[in-house]
């Protein structure tokens, strides 16, 4: 850790998104603090991926808080909803899913906003994505804009003159661009999980998640390292 760095807080999943994210607020020189969730989430796998990859990438601190919005349910992520698969890409904007988690990138950003005034930080960094999003109604930029107003009213920080800024930098990126911008920095991807209905270890390779990831890396000519359960070539 370098004295005087700028901190800043980042939303970490162990997703190819958020790692990529992570690899490109290293590469600015910010001092990274990590912030994931056990929420409930079927997928639970994601959160010893992003511990993993926050100690590969030795952040200054990674720390995991526990919400229970499997007991608010609502989504095929927390409950006994079955998770869609093998929709056709070009569905996955026409309707917010059922994988969508009520109130979730709300909840994560309140929180990531309470630890950023605490550690003193001002910049806040997610891996939302309002080109392949699935349609997530959280992951469009009028969302984002209307969160940091929110965040500078509502805060101690904000509201005497030091704001907080949310950084989205693979908004508006392929995931082709992602998976290339992150083979650039070094993020190695085979550690990272975005299944929505994963086997164990084993990523499904049928889920809306799956697809748009496995598109990605074919676009980019290259092979996904992770694994599946089963053909997806």
């Amino acid at each position: 850790m370098i004295p005087g760095q700028t901190k800043a807080v980042i939303l970490l999943s162990g997703g190819l998104d958020s790692s990529t994210v992570l690899a490109i607020v290293r590469s600015r020189g910010y001092q990274c603090h990590c912030l994931s969730f056990r929420y409930g989430q079927k997928q639970d796998i994601e959160v010893q991926r992003a511990a993993t990859i926050a100690t590969t990438m030795r952040v200054a601190q990674h720390m995991i808080l526990r919400l229970d919005l499997d007991t608010i349910g609502g989504s095929a992520l927390t409950t006994d909803i079955a998770v869609p698969r093998d929709r056709d890409l070009k569905e996955m904007d026409q309707e917010i899913p059922v994988t969508y988690v009520p109130g979730r990138n709300i909840i994560f950003l309140s929180h990531a906003l309470a630890w950023a005034e605490v550690l003193d930080a001002r910049d806040i960094f997610l891996g939302i994505n309002a080109v392949d999003y699935s349609g997530y109604p959280d992951c469009r930029p009028d969302f984002l804009h209307s969160f940091e107003q929110m965040a500078n009213l509502g805060t101690r920080a904000g509201s005497t003159g030091h704001p907080f800024k949310l950084h989205a930098p693979l908004l508006e990126l392929s995931k082709k661009e992602i998976i290339e911008l992150g083979m650039r920095l070094g993020v190695d991807y085979s550690t990272t999980h975005s299944c929505y209905d994963p086997r164990g270890e084993l990523a499904c390779g049928r889920c809306d998640a799956c697809r748009l990831r496995l598109q990605g890396f074919r676009e980019a000519g290259l092979k996904d390292p992770v694994q599946y359960e089963g053909d997806v070539d």
